[in-house]
């Protein structure tokens, strides 16, 4: 039985079927010139990323941030680089 085509003659892909997916083969299958040129999955990297650490704050302080909901590390993280920024 002749496979039909994955497109129409406008370019609109059809919906797959279980025929269709027995023939594809994995991204792992292909040349490593065309692996080269597909996109990246994921988020691109950060020229500056964040570190990872762990830190003992007082309670009070750790409650503070908390409250104010999601975000809460990301907002410890900008007051302490205003710190950083002032005291340099």
């Amino acid at each position: 039985m002749k496979r039909l085509p994955l497109s129409d003659d406008t370019g609109e892909v059809r919906e797959l079927n279980a025929e269709d997916l027995q023939h594809m083969s994995s991204v792992q299958s292909l040349p490593v010139e065309l692996l080269a040129v597909l996109p990246k999955k994921g988020r691109p990297p950060k020229s500056n990323p964040k570190k990872s650490t762990t830190i003992r704050l007082n309670a009070e302080v750790l409650d503070f941030f908390k409250l104010q909901g999601k975000g809460w590390q990301t907002n410890i993280n900008t007051v302490l680089q205003k710190y950083v920024d002032i005291h340099r």
